[in-house]
């Protein structure tokens, strides 16, 4: 099962999307406050459809909360449009961390330095960044790809 990790997520029907995905995919959903949205939000619910009930969905209060759980930093890859390396030349394992930052920034700096494994989605020069929903169906689907090979 993957992690996907939303930090500070700020757009509810991008949040919606990424809990329907993760169903879809068997995959936890892990989101680290502070939110932009309230978890009932209507939005939210709305882009989960009816399959909200049977997200795996865990929330923390802050980053530190959520580092807590993590038992292997290395197995934690974070996204980033200004990463060198792509996710197709990550080897994702069952269980990985899947880490992307809020949708008007990516992930800040200081969080970055956290970890070593940053990742890109390959894209034209002609857009700076993938909407959040979509990225995530990126990566998710090329670990999941990976992963069914082994």
């Amino acid at each position: 099962m993957l992690n996907i990790v939303l930090v500070e997520p700020e757009i509810p029907n991008n949040t919606g999307n990424i809990g329907r995905l993760s169903v879809g995919t068997e995959s936890r959903l892990h989101l680290i406050h502070p939110f932009g949205f309230v978890i009932n939000d209507k939005n939210l619910k709305r882009s989960g459809l009816d399959y909200w009930v049977h997200l795996d969905v865990t929330e923390y209060q802050n980053v530190a909360e959520w580092m807590e759980q993590i038992k292997d930093k290395s197995r934690v890859f974070l996204m980033s449009s200004h990463a060198a390396k792509s996710i197709y030349e990550a080897e994702f394992q069952d269980g990985d961390w899947l880490v992307f930052g809020k949708e008007s920034v990516g992930l800040s700096k200081e969080f970055l330095a956290l970890f070593e494994n940053h990742l890109t989605i390959p894209m034209s020069s002609l857009i700076r960044s993938y909407n959040i929903a979509n990225s995530v169906a990126f990566v998710v689907g090329e670990a999941k790809r990976q992963i069914s090979l082994k």
